[in-house]
């Protein structure tokens, strides 16, 4: 029958109570019994001894003084009265008579004799009785002696095993099933616990050994498991046409791919493991990859046997709120690359080509305003100009496109020279002088005839001033006007475009320089979106900044500046 771990306290704590309850109450027993045998004597023979000792000092002095027969007969009273041993009795009646006969015939010396003895043998009769129960009281003790040491011995015996012993009953599986749980914890599922107990400790390395049976077999599938996905990952990232490299949080390099290694020039079995700014110090591509930098940077890197061109990325692993790694993606963005210039260069060629064709629409169309070549009736005068002003909308789009596709092959032509503000103020003047007046937007100018020479290319600084008055002009409400003003730093000439039309919101400053955006709510259907893009890549190429400031409803400023000869 399997005895419960509470049974088993509960018989060990009832049996230390036992121990306990037995050895005092044989102790409160036997001092009991000293006690009483103690008392017996003190009580009864020693109060004899006391009484007996005064009737003979009462006798002493019976002749000489009244008051020793009061003594004595108080005493003799006592004594009648305190009889407990044999023989007392017989002893304390003669003295009895032997006194009564005394009171009768006072100075007889024999009664005198004869009660003296009377008490003598009284007194005797109580002194052996003293001996007697002292001699009890002795034994009393010795038994209790042994009988006390000897079950003190066998109850410490029993107890000291017992202390020995039950520990183990407890501390035993304890012990057990702490060991098992910290091989637990180390992943030791293997970790059996054999008790050969039927109670709760029992039942609890029972339950142990199904918890790691179970583990066991999740953490073996887990393994396989695991290894299947690292070996379709692997497969996977090795596959990729992008460079792809995995550091820890400690920027040690985990892994490698196999457009990775070719581009690094390097062997993930020969570095995997190793702390990545080392390598970098001997590696040039590695350096660049490390380097912290939030802006997108195009790379230029020798692969496949011709330059190629990259984008890194770069991903923090995250668990939680805590970085656990990094992940580096170079992207191959070449094929893109060779379609944008493949685009840029299609753009040119048919701008480069319709240029002619446009110029000479223009100016056939031209031509036919002209009265020696015939007259026109209104409505032919009409369809000539709407021939003219696309044409002249053609050849602007195709100007634009050619700038641009110069922007995006990095090969705008620069003419840099010393330059008077006053040459490309003047032609942007002329130029934008009859669409200003059409409109009826007047032009409120600072003085530029004094300004000091720039270095500029004159043609595209002129284009940007004309790109600026045109827009200023079109986004002026009517009978408007336009404010063009310059100002000078120590190193800069700054000229500004200020309108006080509609303005531009604020959340799209940001995009107003980004090629073919156009902001919503304009209804601006001619331009490509383009003129801003190109004002800004002109400016920027002389050594300037192109900037906006704008207030929804209130107008936009838009300033260039350019350096001092």
């Amino acid at each position: 029958m399997a005895i419960k771990l509470k049974t088993k306290l509960s018989l060990g704590m009832t049996f230390l109570f036992i121990v306990i309850l037995v050895f005092g109450i044989l102790g409160i027993f036997y001092i009991t019994k000293l006690k009483n045998d103690a008392n017996k004597i003190i009580q009864n023979n020693h109060e004899s001894l006391v009484y007996a000792n005064h009737m003979l000092q009462a006798l002493n002095h019976i002749s000489t003084d009244s008051s020793a027969f009061k003594t004595f007969e108080k005493n003799l009273n006592q004594q009648e009265s305190n009889i407990t041993e044999p023989g007392e009795r017989e002893a304390t009646e003669v003295l009895r008579n032997n006194y009564e006969q005394f009171k009768k015939s006072q100075g007889d010396s024999e009664l005198l004799s004869r009660i003296s003895n009377s008490i003598l043998l009284v007194s005797e009769i109580n002194q052996h009785a003293i001996l007697r129960k002292n001699d009890v009281a002795q034994n009393t003790a010795e038994n209790a002696i042994v009988v006390l040491t000897i079950l003190f011995t066998l109850l410490t015996l029993v107890t000291f095993t017992f202390v020995l012993n039950f520990p183990d009953v407890i501390s035993k599986p304890v012990r057990a099933l702490a060991e098992g749980i910290s091989a637990i914890a180390d992943k030791q599922y293997d970790k059996r616990i054999h008790l050969d107990q039927k109670d709760e400790f029992g039942d609890l390395a029972n339950a142990f050994n199904t918890m790691a049976e179970k583990l066991d077999a999740y953490e073996h599938s887990n393994i396989a498991k695991i290894t299947f996905e690292k070996s379709r990952i692997e497969t996977i990232i090795n596959q990729m046409k992008d460079g792809i490299i995995g550091l820890d949080e400690k920027r040690n390099i985990l892994f490698l791919n196999v457009v990775a290694e070719n581009l690094l020039g390097l062997k993930e079995k020969e570095i995997i493991g190793n702390y990545a700014p080392d390598i970098a110090l001997k590696n040039d591509l590695m350096r660049i990859l490390l380097v912290t930098d939030n802006e997108q940077k195009e790379l230029k890197i020798y692969a496949d046997n011709k330059e190629s061109y990259f984008n890194k990325d770069v991903f923090s692993v995250t668990n939680g709120e805590i970085m656990i790694g990094q992940v580096i993606v170079l992207r191959n963005i070449t094929p893109f690359h060779e379609l944008n210039e493949a685009k840029t260069n299609f753009i040119a060629t048919v701008s480069h080509e319709l240029k002619t064709p446009i110029a000479s629409i223009k100016m056939s169309a031209s031509l036919l305003t002209n009265e020696k070549v015939g007259l026109f009736n209104d409505d032919q005068k009409e369809l000539i100009h709407s021939i003219v002003e696309d044409a002249d909308r053609l050849l602007k789009i195709t100007g634009e496109l050619l700038n641009m596709s110069q922007v995006e092959t990095g090969n705008i032509q620069l003419k840099l020279q010393p330059v008077s503000p006053l040459q490309f103020i003047q032609t942007a003047l002329h130029t934008i002088q009859f669409q200003a007046q059409q409109k009826g937007v007047s032009l409120q100018i600072d003085n530029y005839q004094t300004l000091p020479n720039v270095i500029a290319d004159q043609e595209k600084t002129s284009w940007v001033l004309i790109n600026l008055l045109t827009n200023a002009i079109k986004y002026s409400p009517e009978k408007g006007f336009i404010h063009l003003g310059c100002s000078i730093n120590a190193t800069q000439l700054e000229i500004f475009v200020q309108d006080f039309g509609r303005g531009i919101e604020e959340k799209y400053l940001p995009k107003i320089f980004n090629r073919y955006f156009k902001v919503p709510g304009t209804h601006e259907r001619i331009g490509t979106g383009l003129g801003l893009a190109i004002s800004k890549e002109f400016i920027e190429a002389q050594q300037g900044q192109l900037k906006v400031s704008s207030s929804f409803g209130e107008g936009s400023r838009f300033t260039f500046s350019l350096p001092l000869a």
